[in-house]
């Protein structure tokens, strides 16, 4: 049996006054979180928090809200997003909260907000987020487009229709052989809405993240279309992150003995409580930016890292017949560089490229045979960068995979990840470079579209500018604007959330710590404070069962 830790701690929220017990149990995999949380039930006690449906349900639009507004890309977070996304969660939590359990045993809110957090992660637009949550409403028949058009508004209901459009382009091919596979890929990037697209893949990702109810058949046929459609088609739209997952999570239940292997072999260079890559993302740092000669020629550096995923290493044993000690790029350094400004920034900036190669072979070993210059000899689309392939072995005999490095400038690495130089949409299954280009002008021309469409116009109230993303939700209640929350405006929201009006006395009185029968910006930061807690002990839990899902699944499959 495993060892515990407990700790007891104090909290002092405005209305939890509990001593919360931590339960640590050591887990097959390192963590930096605790693996549960537990409310000792002989010492905790929770006063003050709301009995009422409105008040919980005030919470839970605010903790929803903050939790999404804090994912997403602050720079597309303009006041008419803001306005957007609460009120798609006003529409969207008590229609959600009425409807049964889905099949994987997750409550349609919670499998609502994950996928909108997903489509957060990847920094996408208010308008693809709440479509995102309205998805799940529409799926379990609770509201129709024709409402969503006349409650939020008329892109939101279009991308809906799209996304309901997508939802079928499995059904449009028999057999899923490679030739029909690239042809469908094709199709979906020249006819649909590339915003409903990556909704679409978002969706695909929450439902292989939570496949374990199914029989294995089905987790294999599923595994099988994602594998020959959806990943490449991340891959085509540039969405990388969501291919590779997509990709490691099929390749799992497709191949789950091969995926254990080589999981374990990989985690075996680990050592330590710290990443290897992060480890070596920060020795590299440090020397880049101690070297004077490099800095009177950047502004800033920045230092990204990545481990090569599961399924994209299993490719290359498969096809190169590589050994597993012979796959040389499972541990990846990239160097973007900003030259100073100034004149000849190109040619500086590939001076600061070299200056930086010559750096990282001061600290590791290069391997020669396995290095290549794009920048002196670029590809044929113009892609630019310096390839380094160099080894991280140790001096006491603690043998290593290579380690890849590549270095480029931001403006390299620009054309590179969206310009001329994108090798994305070709992986994707687009040869033609023509065809590629077009398309991601099309890419390129809706995401304009989508900031146009909900960039603000000048306001002409300073209590709009400078908002902090946690008084968002402060001020989206405070209606009429004169920094406080009254009881009217309480009663209103609860209103609109489908509660008892009156269930805003009671938590006036909850909050109001001063009994003048308003809420002022401090006083709902501390009920944000606690919203944040409780939220943060659920996730506490949900993390714990997932590993606990995780060992039993190892175990089950050795037995």
């Amino acid at each position: 049996m495993l060892p515990t830790v407990s700790t007891t701690v104090k909290l002092n929220l405005p209305f939890i006054s509990t001593n919360v017990l931590l339960v640590t149990t050591p887990t097959l995999y390192p963590s930096s979180r605790p693996s549960r949380l537990l409310v000792s039930s002989s010492s905790a006690e929770i006063i003050g928090s709301p009995e009422h449906p409105g008040g919980k349900m005030v919470a839970e639009l605010v903790g929803a809200f903050n939790h999404l507004t804090h994912r997403m890309n602050t720079a597309a977070l303009s006041t008419s997003s803001s306005h957007l996304l609460f009120k798609t969660l006003k529409l969207s939590i008590p229609l959600l909260q009425s409807l049964p359990l889905s099949p994987d045993g997750r409550s349609p809110l919670s499998k609502a907000l994950s996928l909108a957090l997903i489509l957060a992660d990847l920094q996408m637009d208010a308008e693809v987020i709440s479509t995102g949550i309205l998805r799940q409403v529409l799926e379990a028949g609770a509201i129709s487009i024709y409402e969503v058009k006349g409650r939020i508004g008329t892109t939101t209901a279009h991308l809906l229709h799209e996304s309901l459009r997508v939802n079928n382009i499995s059904s449009k091919v028999q057999f899923l052989d490679n030739d029909n596979s690239t042809a469908l890929r094709k199709f979906c990037l020249t006819y649909y809405d590339v915003r409903a697209l990556i909704l679409d893949l978002a969706l695909k990702l929450d439902t292989m993240r939570h496949l374990g109810y199914l029989p294995r058949y089905k987790q294999q046929m599923l595994s099988l279309e994602v594998m020959k459609i959806h990943a490449p088609l991340a891959h085509a739209i540039g969405m990388n992150l969501l291919s590779v997952e997509l990709e490691d999570l099929s390749f799992q239940y497709l191949f789950p003995y091969s995926y254990l292997y080589l999981d374990a072999w990989l985690r075996s260079h680990e050592t330590g409580s710290k990443p290897l890559i992060d480890v070596y993302k920060e020795q590299l740092l440090n020397s880049l930016t101690s070297d004077a000669i490099l800095a009177e020629m950047v502004d800033n550096i920045s230092v990204e890292g990545r481990y090569k995923s599961r399924y994209s290493a299993m490719k290359k044993l498969l096809r190169d017949g590589r050994k597993l000690e012979e796959v040389n790029d499972i541990l990846g350094l990239r160097v973007i560089l900003s030259p100073a400004s100034g004149k000849n920034e190109s040619e500086v900036g590939v001076k600061a490229c070299y200056r930086t190669r010559e750096i990282v072979q001061s600290l590791w070993q290069e391997i020669p045979s396995r290095s290549k210059d794009y920048i002196a000899k670029p590809k044929a689309n113009g892609y630019k960068s310096l390839h380094m392939a160099v080894d991280i072995s140790e001096k006491n005999g603690h043998n290593r995979p290579l380690m890849e490095i590549q270095i480029r400038t931001s403006y390299m690495d620009m054309l590179a990840a969206g310009g001329t130089a994108s090798h994305a949409l070709y992986k994707g299954g687009l040869t033609d470079p023509e065809e590629a280009r077009r398309l991601k002008a099309i890419m390129m021309a809706a995401a304009e579209l989508a900031a146009l469409r909900l960039k603000d116009l000048p306001s002409t109230n300073p209590k709009d500018l400078d908002v902090d993303n946690r008084d968002m939700a402060f001020h989206l209640l405070d209606k009429n604007g004169d920094g406080k929350i009254s009881i009217e405006e309480l009663m209103e929201v609860m209103e609109e959330l489908g509660a008892q009006g009156e269930d805003a006395r009671e938590m006036m009185q909850l909050l109001d710590s001063n009994n003048d029968s308003l809420l002022s910006s401090d006083e709902f930061d501390l009920f944000q404070k606690q919203i944040e807690f409780m939220r943060d002990l659920e996730y506490r839990d949900n993390h714990y069962k997932t590993l606990l899902n995780e060992k039993l699944q190892i175990t089950n499959i050795n037995v």
